[in-house]
């Protein structure tokens, strides 16, 4: 199991940019990710290989953004060390907060994926 405290993802919406026909990451996104590598280096995360299931919680710095805006650039981000291709996330726990907007941050779990029954989360 590997758990991370990172810097707030930036949305999606910020995340490309387009020059001429020519798409790009913007140096926010490069940015980003150039951090998480850099927190998930220092934290000794030895990659998981196969396939994982990926829990977060999204403490906003303000009340707004959507929650899915995050979830790419975050899979994104942690594919350069905490597992091989954002491909591999199987199962996706996600939540947003707004109880701590001066400590903005996601907080991430990442386990090694274990099927269940298909369905089996959809009974209440």
């Amino acid at each position: 199991m590997i758990r991370l405290s990172l810097p707030e993802p930036p949305s999606a919406n910020r995340y490309w940019r387009r020059a001429g026909t020519h798409l790009h990451r913007s140096s926010e996104a490069d940015a980003y990710i150039e951090e998480v590598k850099a927190r998930v280096r220092l934290a000794g995360v030895r990659q998981i290989a196969g396939a994982v299931e990926l829990r977060f919680v999204w403490y906003r710095r303000k009340r707004t953004g959507d929650l899915d805006n995050r979830v790419k650039v975050l899979q994104d981000a942690l594919k350069h060390g905490a597992f091989a291709d954002d491909g591999k996330v199987r199962r996706l726990v996600c939540e947003m907060s707004d109880d701590e907007p001066l400590r903005a941050r996601v907080d991430v779990v990442i386990l090694p994926f274990v099927a269940s029954e298909p369905g089996a989360l959809l009974a209440a």
